[in-house]
């Protein structure tokens, strides 16, 4: 029985062995194949993907600039002519129904266009590079997340059992005291006192079961089934850096918000290049070539091929172009600042996971004092409300006090795995090979450079 005295056995110890019994089957779950379901398979996650693999699809688009554009051109119809030509004769000249026919090919290259082409294909690219770190974010938001909730149910798991064996004992308290309030020995002062403590341990109960309700469903959300029996977690430290100093060298240069923020910067330097680019001549050369059947009544054949070679200057376009110049740098220096900000808040969230993560093993450590030293303190009441020297309400708080030191304990427990992921996540490194999960990292690059040098085709790589 919880809470009172098992021979041989600190009560401690029972605490842990209900927990590993309750976590341990013979095929338990693992948090290392939770995070890779929650790789492979979150929603949220493979949604960032395929907007990865669209946002590749704009350097294809810039590369379009340096490509021929080429048209066809086929026109026919019919045409009747009546004329009345002016002159010493007076004569009228009639041409009966035509079949004027046409069809010609029109190439058009651009041959300079003031670099834009160029800056508007390395700001593509490094939009491509930014969307591979918002992925990366993400993933490492998944997993984070996908930790927490694995713990949570850990936590909350055990939580129930602690309130379960509460009940369990403040029910027998109960019957106790009950008896003994027959025979004499206590007043329906004592009974009140139990029964008040049982009404709050079954709410406790009740609450606990329905925390437990919705961690298996943020379970289920995040990483992708329903929860079993799981096997015990243990923190990631053995990847942490050994001094807070290096983990905060590592946040300012491997965070994914950092270095998105960084190609954010190349992108809006390359896109106040394109827009001065505008300002430059722009030169072009058309060619092209028509054949046409039957334009007039005494023309029945004509072939037609030219090439032309185009220099157009801007002088002044109503100031447009001056403005987007100012505005792209203004817009540059804006993400700048952002970086300096990002790379603030990089470096504010890695200390608070680090201080976290030192303060939850300082908490295991007095949370495990807490619970042996509330059990001695239970026996003790116990023993002592026999011989009269405690009252009923002396033993229910020390009973309580157990409780509360044993929910901290788990809590405490729980607290120091999802630190240390959260410190990891906050350096950049909360990826599937460094955790060593049993499956391949999803590489954008594959897609990247299947559709990079496309020129034609409306088919997608997977066939779609």
């Amino acid at each position: 029985m919880h809470g009172v005295t098992i021979p041989g056995r600190p009560v401690t110890a029972v605490l842990l062995l209900l927990i590993q019994m309750a976590a341990i089957p013979a095929r338990a779950d693992t948090m290392e194949a939770a995070l890779l379901r929650a790789y492979q398979t979150n929603p949220q996650l493979n949604a960032q993907r395929a907007s990865v693999r669209a946002t590749d699809e704009s350097v294809p688009q810039a590369l379009s600039g340096y490509r021929p554009k080429v048209a066809v051109i086929a026109s026919g119809g019919g045409q009747f002519t009546n004329q009345l030509v002016v002159g010493s004769t007076g004569k009228r000249i009639e041409e009966g129904p035509q079949g004027p026919h046409a069809v010609g090919v029109t190439l058009t290259q651009t041959l300079f266009d003031g670099n834009q082409t160029a800056n508007k294909t390395r700001a593509a690219e490094s939009q491509v590079l930014g969307a591979r770190e918002g992925l990366r974010l993400l993933e490492q938001s998944v997993l984070l997340a996908a930790a927490t909730v694995y713990m949570d149910y850990l936590r909350d798991a055990a939580i129930l059992e602690v309130q379960r064996s509460n009940t369990k004992v403040l029910e027998q308290t109960l019957r106790q005291v009950r008896d003994r309030y027959s025979a004499g020995i206590v007043t329906p002062t004592d009974v009140a006192q139990s029964e008040a403590q049982l009404a709050a341990g079954r709410t406790q109960e009740l609450a606990a079961e329905a925390t437990l309700t919705t961690t298996r469903a943020n379970f289920r959300r995040i990483i992708g089934n329903e929860p079993g029996q799981l096997a015990p977690a243990s923190p990631v430290d053995r990847y942490l850096p050994e001094t807070l100093q290096g983990a905060v060298a590592l946040s300012l240069t491997e965070s994914p918000n950092v270095t998105a923020a960084m190609f954010g910067i190349d992108v809006n330097f390359l896109n106040v290049k394109v827009n001065e680019g505008a300002l430059f001549p722009t030169v072009t050369l058309t060619a092209s070539v028509q054949k046409t059947w039957q334009q007039t009544i005494t023309q029945i054949r004509q072939f037609d091929a030219a090439a032309v070679a185009q220099v157009s200057v801007p002088i002044y376009q109503g100031g447009a172009e001056y403005s987007l110049i100012r505005q792209s740098k203004e817009t540059l220096e804006q993400q700048r600042l952002i970086l300096e900000q990002v790379r603030d808040q990089a470096r504010a969230d890695l200390v608070t996971a680090w201080g976290q993560l030192l303060a939850g093993k300082a908490q295991i450590a007095s949370s495990q004092a807490q619970v042996e030293a509330s059990e001695i303190a239970l026996i003790g009441t116990r023993k002592e409300a026999t011989v009269g020297q405690r009252t009923v309400l002396d033993v229910l708080n020390a009973q309580q006090a157990l409780v509360n030191a044993r929910v901290a304990l788990v809590t405490a427990q729980h607290d120091r795995v999802v630190a240390s992921y959260a410190v990891l996540n906050a350096v950049g490194r909360l990826s599937p090979q460094v955790l060593h999960l049993a499956t391949s990292q999803y590489d954008p690059s594959v897609h990247y450079h299947q559709v990079r040098d496309n020129w034609f085709g409306v088919r997608t790589p997977d066939g779609r």
